[in-house]
């Protein structure tokens, strides 16, 4: 990788290691760079290290695409800021720095479970106006014994389980993926839908990505199902969540909220901040920090470093995000072969004259390169004729295999 575009500062020395290559960026004042600006450089650059409030669109990948642009690398678990189907049709390899947050997520979700329970922002701001009134606060919860609920079991999400474990807090959690049997190994109790979390727990704290399947996810519906006076946790992204189906929730069934993430943030780290729901009695905030201590910033740094360096080194990304999880590929060939040049163009070159068009291939050379064997995933299946036609016409090919796949 020749250039590469960084679109917001990193701790310090966070690009000490990337100075071998030629840098674009940050702003002076670290703040963000104009769309306008963003593009025309996204022409000249070969990799993007952005963040969530950077908008990697179609228009900025079409124009990257044009130039030389062949990695974004966002810095952050998520990757809705980008816009992954236009980076896949240019192929545009779009990563994520994922598990380096893990740990300091968990930690402010909980940070927010405790600050609710004993209210200890309104603590603080009593004591600052000059009020002692131990009366008042001393009406918490507590929490052994509360049965947390988990929406999502990311990395995340499996992050709270030991932290509420430490609590004697008993776990309840739903997963597209959860398995009973990998819901009894964690030892949860596994729920089959986000309703029935939200009706066994006294606390429930969000870890879902945000997809178009779940903007939104968590409406009406769900916050009727709480129970009355349960904690709702967020710090995974504001959209997963109906905000305004939230604020009715507080205010008809004294839920409270601790909240990291909202609907709509600025996109800038400093500026005005008019969400109505922070308004209101029982909601307990903060500024999007979840990632936002030095250990998980020097973490990053280091994890940003890596996925530049091994795409530089290997033409490989890290933590890549948006290749095919399942191709149109019906069948495989697999050939056997001399490690010669021109055996593979040879099979390829007859693959196209059938319009097959190639899926996925690996070659896979022996010890001492006499020998290697390719396989190659097709949408169709090539003729037995062209099949024994390749076979006689080069020596080279040992034997071909054709296998349907399941």
């Amino acid at each position: 990788m020749g250039r590469v575009l960084v679109t917001r500062r990193l701790p310090d020395g966070g690009l000490d290691p990337l100075a071998a290559h030629e840098l674009v960026g940050p702003n002076a004042d670290d703040a963000p760079f104009p769309p306008a600006e963003l593009r025309a450089h996204a022409a000249e650059v070969d990799g993007i290290v952005c963040v969530l409030t950077d908008r990697i669109d179609g228009d900025l990948l079409k124009a990257g695409a044009a130039g030389r642009l062949r990695v974004v690398a966002n810095v952050a678990v998520g990757y809705d800021n980008i816009d992954v189907v236009a980076a896949r049709e240019h192929g545009i390899v779009v990563c994520n720095t994922p598990g380096v947050l893990d740990d300091t997520t968990a930690d402010l979700a909980f940070a927010l479970i405790l600050a609710i329970d004993r209210r200890v922002a309104d603590n603080v701001i009593a004591l600052r106006q000059g009020e002692w009134n131990k009366k008042e606060f001393s009406k918490a919860r507590g929490l052994f014994g509360r049965t947390l609920g988990l929406i999502g079991l990311g990395k995340i999400g499996l992050e709270m389980i030991p932290r509420a474990r430490a609590f004697g807090m008993p776990v309840v959690a739903w997963s597209r993926s959860l398995t009973p049997e990998r819901a009894a190994e964690l030892g949860v109790e596994l729920k089959t839908s986000p309703h029935e979390v939200a009706i066994a727990s006294d606390i429930v704290s969000v870890h879902v990505a945000l997809t178009p399947e779940t903007k939104h996810f968590l409406s009406t519906d769900f916050f009727n199902a709480m129970r009355e006076g349960a904690y709702f946790i967020n710090t995974a992204r504001g959209e997963v969540v109906d905000q305004q189906a939230l604020a009715v929730a507080m205010r008809t069934r004294g839920i409270r909220a601790g909240l990291d993430v909202y609907a709509v943030e600025p996109t800038s780290s400093a500026g005005e901040f008019h969400d109505e729901i922070v308004k209101e009695e029982g909601l307990y905030g903060t500024h999007h920090i979840g990632a936002s201590t030095e250990q998980a910033q020097e973490a990053i740094a280091a994890e940003t470093f890596r996925i530049v360096k091994e795409f530089k080194e290997t033409g490989k990304v890290p933590n890549v995000v948006n290749l095919a999880r399942q191709t149109p590929a019906t069948h495989r060939l697999v050939v056997r072969h001399r490690d010669r040049p021109g055996v593979l163009a040879g099979v390829l070159e007859a693959i196209k004259a059938e319009q097959i068009n190639v899926q996925e291939m690996e070659n896979i050379v022996f010890e001492g390169a006499a020998a290697a064997v390719a396989r190659i995933n097709l949408d169709n299946p090539p003729t037995r004729e062209t099949l024994n036609k390749l076979q006689a016409s080069n020596a080279d090919i040992i034997e071909l295999d054709l296998l349907e796949l399941k």
